[in-house]
């Protein structure tokens, strides 16, 4: 199986992500023709850079034939203009190695200006902020980029807006993005989705990341690194803080691995066939500011089963009404749950009764328990703590002759020991297309084993 593995040392942004893909081989005409496909009055100048005695190759996007400037810079130029705002208005990714006290505002999501204030820009485009609803629409019309590259792109955009929504506890569609909707980081979004499809793996993997340390300027203050939507997009994966004290993961580079990755571990057993070094901004000194990706075939070995420590959540109920009871594992489900399932049965005084279970990560065991005793008619929620043993499972995608459905993919050592269509996917289809359920399920599962492209999905 092919696989490709991120080597986040000194972090990730989506500059370097693009200069990792084209050093590994991916055709730098491939993301010029997906930038022209945008139309938003943007180019790529590609380069080769040396950081630390390691030479990489550096993209930078020009936006209205303006290139974004180094951060220092930026702020000589802008002394005396004075406001957050003015300072907001050319941040963007590409600055990567960033300075600790003294850089420009970070990638997000920013509330509309005071009364008064001047609306920030976006190089050469003026305006509040893109919205989700315009990003989409952009990118939907864009001729010549593949649905599966847009699909992927339109993931990365909605990750990073669900954690700005979160961190300023507002819908997601309200979020408006700067420097997110700005054109730079539109094009190093959409040229990472149609780069990583073009590399043709089956699955990503990314290492811990190194998130640097020192404090960072964003839109609402000065915060220590990593930023409030960095943080909240590296959830359960493994970080770290070591070298510079920079800031070495942006929020778009945040959002690219989550969104790509399958898993967050070390350097799988491979047989490497390619390798490429993107370039940030800053040349640290001993320290190569680089994005490693290194492209290969898994062995045997990557694929076997992994031990993980879960929290099994147990209620005997003889008295709820059975469709709360289904609501319940709806719930528990969509509050990050692992599994719900309900077992009958009887109880004392020959009552018949359901066992509700709930597996979850320990983390979640607490938040879940209330639900329960929320939720339900339950006086108890028996809880103890076991070992799971799960097959290595990624997704890949299948285009059926009536849409894309995701197929769930479980290894053992290296073979495919399961697969299966997702139900959601398929329940979808059948209700646009009239058709029976199992039908679709059944065309998936023949267009997967025929051996169709897959596509795959973080």
């Amino acid at each position: 199986m092919r696989i490709a593995y991120l080597d986040c040392f000194s972090g990730i942004s989506g500059d370097m992500f693009l200069g990792a893909l084209l050093d590994a081989g991916v055709p730098a005409e491939l993301l010029e023709k997906t930038v022209k496909a945008l139309d938003v009055g943007a180019r790529l100048e590609i380069s080769r850079v040396e950081r630390s005695g390691i030479s990489a190759t550096k993209v930078d996007v020009y936006s209205h034939g303006e290139k974004d400037l180094p951060r220092e810079e930026y702020e000589e130029r802008e002394s005396g203009v004075g406001s957050r705002e003015s300072a907001h208005r050319h941040s963007h990714e590409h600055e990567h190695g960033h300075e600790s006290t003294s850089q420009k505002p970070q990638a997000g999501a920013c509330p509309q200006p005071a009364e008064g204030a001047s609306a920030p820009h976006e190089h050469g485009q003026h305006g509040h902020g893109r919205g989700l609803r315009e990003i989409r629409e952009i990118i939907g019309k864009a001729e010549g980029i593949s649905q599966r590259a847009k699909h992927t792109a339109l993931a990365i955009f909605e990750n990073l807006g669900a954690a700005e929504a979160k961190i300023h506890h507002v819908p997601i569609e309200t979020v408006h993005f700067h420097e997110v909707g700005a054109v730079d980081a539109m094009v190093d979004i959409v040229c990472a989705a149609a780069g990583a499809e073009a590399l043709q793996v089956e699955e990503w993997v990314c290492s811990p990341l190194n998130v640097g340390g020192g404090t960072v300027i964003c839109a609402h203050g000065t915060f220590p690194i990593p930023a409030p939507a960095t943080l909240e997009l590296l959830k359960e994966a493994p970080v770290y803080s070591s070298g510079p004290q920079k800031e070495l993961v942006t929020p778009t580079g945040a959002a690219i691995a989550k969104t790509l990755a399958t898993r967050f571990a070390a350097f799988p057993i491979m047989k490497v066939t390619a390798t490429g070094y993107g370039a940030g901004t800053r040349d640290f000194a001993g320290y190569p500011n680089v994005l490693r990706l290194t492209v290969g075939e898994s062995q045997p070995e990557a694929h076997a089963f992994t031990e993980e420590a879960i929290t099994v959540l147990e209620a005997s109920i003889d008295d709820l009404n059975p469709q709360v009871f289904g609501y319940v594992m709806e719930r528990a489900l969509a509050e990050g749950a692992l599994d719900a399932f309900g077992t009958p049965l009887q109880m004392k005084k020959n009552r018949p009764g359901m066992l509700l279970t709930v597996l979850a990560k320990p983390s979640d065991a607490e938040r879940l328990a209330k639900l329960i005793f929320a939720e339900t008619s339950t006086l108890g929620v028996r809880m103890r703590h076991e070992q799971r043993r799960a097959l290595g499972r990624r997704w890949v995608s299948v285009q059926t002759r009536w849409g894309e459905v995701r197929m769930k993919v479980a290894s053992l050592n290296g073979s495919i020991s399961n697969y299966a269509p997702e139900y959601e996917d398929c329940r979808k289809i059948a209700g646009e297309q009239h058709l029976p359920l199992k039908s679709v399920m059944q065309e998936a599962i023949r267009v997967y084993l025929a051996g169709a492209e897959p596509h795959q999905h973080g």
